[in-house]
């Protein structure tokens, strides 16, 4: 199949060998109840199976709500998911799911949620620094504090829990070129994803939106580590495209992203990157 007949939203691309393995949220109703997540393969980001189940959140009983935004790394020679569920106290948060392959099926790995019990969290994802240490990068949702934020955890070496406090990095309503709303109006953070440029800048992409349109942003840390202090970029979409995550193809650097946001409608698309060595823009 092609990417324009699937409706998914939050793709998330993984190479493994030879193969391409796509993630993504069911898009139907949003999301939410959908029973899991699916997994697509292809050896040519052309043609793509028929999604496969690679985890069944009914039958793990993780089907309260929400099913978004999976996403899936390669850590110490096994695969570890990372996803967004509704807890039983009817908040959301990240947990982490294993498998021995990519194509699952995952378990249930992480010792409950690896974000905090009594926030609303949603989009986690690994950040491995150059010690090898792992981090969780991941959204503290408007729906709770209404500016949301984008915070850090530091994981255990497994990637079993949070070992550490969670530390803020900045808010929705942070960049400058960040709509100015009335007082009380929410300021949305989500889908972050962290790229370490080729000379060695990294750089979280996030997305938001911008005069009530999805947009995919860019900021960047300031010594080049999760500890910085991130400055906003200009935005690399502005116009009904977000969610993305930044992977390689060959010699290419690639983006994937939906598009549009709106419900029913969701594909998942690829857009070559430049990479400038200090930033990121698109081909």
């Amino acid at each position: 199949m092609k990417l324009s007949e699937m409706n998914i939203r939050d793709p998330f691309v993984l190479k493994d060998g030879d193969t391409y393995y796509l993630y993504g949220t069911r898009a139907k109703n949003f999301g939410k109840n959908v029973g899991g997540f699916d997994v697509y393969t292809s050896r040519d980001l052309e043609q793509w199976s028929e999604p496969v189940i690679c985890f069944d959140s009914e039958k793990n009983g993780f089907n309260r709500e929400v099913n978004w935004a999976p996403e899936v790394h390669k850590y110490k020679d096994s695969f570890y998911m990372f996803a967004t569920f509704t807890r039983e106290n009817g908040l959301r948060g990240v947990f982490i799911l294993k498998s021995d392959t990519p194509s699952g099926p995952f378990e249930v790995y992480s010792d409950g949620t690896v974000t905090p019990i009594d926030w609303e969290c949603l989009d986690g994802t690994l950040y491995v620094n150059k010690q090898g240490e792992p981090y969780l990068v991941f959204c503290h949702e408007h729906t709770q504090i209404i500016d949301g934020t984008i915070c850090y955890v530091k994981l255990s070496d497994d990637l079993k829990r949070a070992v550490s406090e969670p530390v803020l990095l900045f808010s929705g309503s942070s960049p400058e070129w960040a709509d100015v709303k009335p007082e009380g109006e929410h300021y949305i953070t989500d889908g972050p994803f962290m790229y370490r440029t080729k000379d060695g800048d990294l750089l979280l992409i996030w997305s938001t939106f911008i005069n009530h349109k999805y947009a995919q942003c860019i900021a960047k840390s300031d010594n080049g580590d999760i500890d910085g202090n991130f400055i906003h970029l200009p935005p690399l979409i502005a116009n009904d495209g977000g969610h993305g995550m930044i992977f390689k193809a060959e010699n290419k650097l690639m983006l994937t992203f939906h598009t549009p946001n709106q419900t029913g409608y969701e594909r998942p698309v690829f857009h070559e990157l430049e990479d400038l060595g200090n930033t990121i823009k698109m081909k």
